[in-house]
């Protein structure tokens, strides 16, 4: 390590500061107790359905119409056999087959084909609630009558993501992109008769990601069968929609239809809704939603209630349940008006409400109120404290009067500044009842957080505060990369109920566990994108020496690279004369160190014939930011693969070791994966973890899922990269809002897909709030928005600062905010020591590094109301990053009820299950050491 050698009296002051460091005690690994092909030897068949029961609350379903069932690993199931033998009971009654594990009931009917909505239900038990599950709902290609217009984004889609950032589509949004060959959207009809009908569907075709403005082709088939193709001529821009059809000729029955992109389809389109009609007949209008009723005792997604007075179904938040959730409650005039069935009796009951308060505009946080009005009484009125933000929610319950039967419950505002909340699900019950959560998800992921300004749309992974998930593998290829011998339903109902940690560990033994990286790779981290010279560099580490600023990782950005800056594979000698030298010198003083990669090649390039023979000429000129003679890579074909590999190998100084690592920057050079059954990043970054240990890189999907940033999931799902990656989250905007969405959002990876290792730039990456930097060119932050991201960067996984341009080390501020800075990062040093038990233990457990607040305390709903302003790190240490400018800033921390917790700057404690306003400067920030 660099500079570590005044460790012990850094420690001593540390402690003289009131500063609580403790270590993380590690607990052995329990004796391995399976055996191989344990999960198949326990087996249930039924018919062509099978069942292995791998734990009390995992059991893998598979259906194989000719019965021939997946027994090797796949690319992300990888550990099936590795849990120990599980006792349960089963049993045949009344044409249903019962699997009892004592923590979930699954039941299946008999002889009745794929599993649906209807044949195959999961009961279990999360907290005192009582949950009945659907696991594969929705997973089949859903139904669209003839005559009826279908939203494209309710239908089957692989491969194409839910999107609105165009206006004038209908629904909820539209099926965004078929970027790639096999992108689809899939339904089924039913034909009355034999005979010739027309689809047609609704699209937007503008100026592409080649930049061309052309007619582009889908293709329509039929029950898989070769198919017709659809022309989808230029419209005038993404916002305005078009129409265009093609004839399909179905016989009377059930089809499936759908609408893909065939390889040699041109694809690049969006995808508004769709219909099947008699030809000759116009393009359906949209039907107008219909309110639903509530029946008592369930729960109830507030949006399909009557609304009134711009009271709106929204989906533009996260860990909403459903499609989404009721907004516009703002004036009044704003309602929403709820049908309630089956009222057993006259009497007194409780409205339970599910509701989202972050800040409104320039409004500050604060407590709201909503009225509840059950048909003619007077209204109550509910109190909603804030939630952490728009993407977390709280649940309260307020009391009633319904009379037996049926009643009306109205959702309304006193005044016009009451309301200004969400409300995402809504439930009428008996006084007694528990809390009942609804299938929301908890935290999410996307490929990156690139161009993200304070928000994130995400994808939902393994955790739902319902306590249960379906892990659909069916997407996935073999292990070994061979394509699966059939198409087969294969997937896994996890049922954790609140023990969410479980099903982290469930999770890791199943998919493989977190990458535990070295040491080193949880201490201090600087790069910059701005061009230097090895003397530069040399200097700012001299620098940093004598300033007392740890570094352990260098990583030298895109300009060290010749004959091009973007896509060039050589180091330039006029940045880096003597690379050994260099590389030696680094080694020296304990850096550890890394370049930055892009995945093009340009044709002019002198190493490029070589690449080129190598890809046995496969290479395809598709232009990039290295210009228009630029060559991507598909590393699904080996000899392309084999190519790009040797371009990293030809970097190497003869006589040295080279980088520690690769920081493969895939965000825009149009290289793909072409593998089938395997994420695209997963298999990338598998190859550089082969390489050199780690890959750092972005994950879960790929560049062609909706652009580099995208939170469009893919098939084959996000379960392969925690295997082999440290998630680079890509490039943000420089503000508050943005360092405020990063709080939740770290755990929140974490939790949807056990992920342990993700990175941000800290500081941002670029724009926001800049002023003039230090250096030709450059910017920095404002001081007190650079110290406080220095501190957030202390409490997570990786530690890298980070920017475009833009200063991140401390001498290049202002006095306070440089003396903030240097001491957290020299507690970031005095904290490796319990961060790297933290990721071993996160290896071990599937409990990663940085923890929701739910994982610890899931029975507290302030637990998931504060999911995005606090979260554990490690085990002991409560950690709320100040978020809000200024030098002196006020923080509302949730303190969890069971222990007390000690401030580790102050040493003043706090009483658990209280909320506390903890003030700080920038010397300080709020931590909270558990006892």
């Amino acid at each position: 390590m660099l500079y570590r050698g005044p460790r012990r009296r850094r420690a001593t002051a540390a402690a003289a500061a009131g500063i609580l460091i403790t270590g993380l005690t590690l607990v052995p690994s329990a004796t391995a107790q399976a055996s191989h092909n344990q999960a198949k030897d326990g087996a249930v068949r039924s018919g062509n359905a099978r069942f292995e029961v791998l734990s009390p609350t995992l059991i893998r379903t598979e259906y194989q119409k000719d019965g021939k069932f997946t027994d090797a690993a796949t690319f992300n199931a990888v550990g099936r056999d590795d849990f120990p033998r599980t006792r349960f009971t089963k049993h045949v009654d009344h044409g249903w087959l019962t699997i009892d594990t004592g923590a979930m009931t699954l039941r299946y009917q008999v002889s009745s084909g794929a599993f649906t909505a209807d044949n195959l239900t999961v009961q279990l038990k999360t907290g005192k609630q009582v949950v009945q599950a659907q696991p594969w709902a929705g997973r089949g290609a859903p139904d669209c009558a003839l005559g009826a217009l279908c939203e494209a984004e309710a239908l089957q889609l692989s491969g194409p993501g839910v999107a609105t950032d165009h206006r004038g589509y209908t629904g909820r949004g539209f099926a965004a992109g078929f970027t790639s060959s096999g992108d689809s959207v899939k339904f089924a009809l039913d034909a009355p008769a034999d005979g010739t009908k027309q689809l047609t569907v609704r699209y937007a075709n503008s100026a592409g990601g080649d930049g061309q403005t052309v007619d582009r082709t889908l293709t329509v088939q039929v029950d898989g069968e070769p198919g017709r193709t659809l022309t989808l001529p230029p419209s005038a821009n993404w916002d305005t929609w078009g129409l265009a059809g093609v004839p399909v000729d179905l016989t009377a029955g059930r089809h499936e239809i759908s609408v893909l992109r065939a390889p040699n389809d041109s694809g690049n389109v969006n995808i508004d809704s769709l219909a099947v009609v008699n030809p000759g007949e116009p393009f359906p209008a949209p039907a107008a939603p219909q309110p639903q009723p509530l029946p008592f005792g369930t729960l109830g997604e507030a949006e399909t209630g009557a609304l009134t007075g711009g009271a709106k179904p929204a989906n533009d938040h996260n860990g909403a349940s459903g499609t989404g959730f009721l907004a516009g409650l703002e004036s009044t005039k704003s309602a929403a008006a709820l049908t309630v069935t089956n009222v057993p009796s006259a009497g007194d009951y409780r409205v339970q409400i599910r509701y989202a308060n972050g800040q409104a505009g320039s409004q500050p946080s604060q407590t709201r109120t909503m009225s509840v009005t059950a048909g003619t009484a007077a209204p109550v009125t509910a109190s909603l404290p804030p939630t952490s933000g728009w993407d977390y929610w709280n649940t309260i319950s307020v009391p009633v009067h319904l009379t037996r039967g049926t009643n009306t419950v109205t959702l309304g505002c006193p005044t016009d500044a009451s309301c200004n909340v969400n409300v995402d699900t809504v439930a009428v019950t008996s006084a007694k009842s528990p809390l009942l959560a609804p299938h929301a998800p908890l935290g999410g992921y996307r490929r990156g957080l690139d161009g993200v300004s304070g928000s994130a749309l995400t994808s939902a992974g393994l955790l739902y505060q319902d306590g249960w998930y379906l892990l659909d593998d069916s997407a996935s290829a073999l292990r070994d990369t061979k394509p699966r011998p059939a198409a087969e339903q294969d997937g896994y109902v996890s049922a954790y109920g609140q023990d969410y940690t479980r099903g982290l560990k469930e999770l890791s033994t199943l998919t493989g566990p977190t990458k535990l990286l070295p040491e080193w790779a949880y201490g201090v981290w600087w790069s910059e994108y701005y061009d230097r010279t090895a003397t530069e560099f040399q200097n700012l580490v001299a620098r940093a020496k004598s300033e007392g600023v740890p570094m352990d990782v260098l990583v030298l950005d895109t300009d060290i690279k010749a004959p091009n800056k973007w896509s060039g594979w050589s180091i330039d000698p006029t940045r880096i004369p003597d690379p050994k030298a260099f590389f030696d010198w680094a080694k020296k003083q304990g850096l550890h160190t890394g370049i930055n990669i892009h995945p093009s090649i340009l044709g002019s390039d002198p190493k490029f014939a070589q690449a080129q023979a190598t890809a046995k000429g496969k290479l395809q000129r598709v232009g990039c930011n290295g210009g228009a003679d630029c060559y991507a890579f598909d590393f699904g074909d080996p000899d392309q693969l084999k190519a790009y590999l040797q371009l990293h190998d030809g970097m190497v100084p003869k006589g040295s070791k080279g980088p520690d690592l690769w920081w493969m920057d895939w965000c825009c050079d149009n290289s793909k994966s072409s593998l089938a059954g395997v994420t695209p990043d997963a298999w990338i970054n598998q190859q550089y973890a082969d390489k050199t240990g780690f890959a750092f890189s972005r994950a879960y999907g790929s560049l062609q899922a909706g652009g580099y940033s995208s939170p469009t999931p893919v098939p084959t799902g996000p379960w392969a990269d925690k295997r082999t990656t440290l998630h680079f989250t890509g490039d943000t905007v420089s503000n508050w809002q943005t360092l405020q969405m990063q709080v939740g959002y770290t755990p929140g990876e974490s939790a949807a897909t056990g992920l342990a290792a993700v990175s941000h730039d800290i500081g941002g990456h670029t724009g926001g709030l800049q002023e003039p930097g230090s250096e030709p060119g450059s910017t920095k932050l404002p001081d007190d928005l650079y110290a406080r991201w220095v501190q957030f960067g202390t409490f997570q996984p990786i530690d890298r600062l980070h920017s475009n341009h833009s200063d991140r080390l401390p001498w290049q501020y202002g006095p306070a905010a440089e003396a903030s800075a240097k001491k957290f990062l020299n507690l970031r040093e005095e904290l490796l020591p319990y961060t790297y038990a933290a990721a071993k233990e996160a290896t071990r457990t599937g409990t990663p590094i940085v923890r929701s607040m739910y994982l610890a305390y899931p029975h507290e709903q302030a637990a998931y109301a504060t999911a995005g302003s606090e979260y554990l790190y490690g085990p002991d240490y409560l950690v709320a990053p100040v978020t809000t400018p200024g030098n002196t800033a006020t923080t509302s921390v949730w303190f969890p009820p069971g222990n007390s917790w000690t401030d580790i700057f102050t040493g003043k404690t706090y009483r658990g299950g209280t909320t506390q306003n903890i003030t700080t400067t920038l010397d300080t920030m709020p931590v909270f050491k558990k006892h």
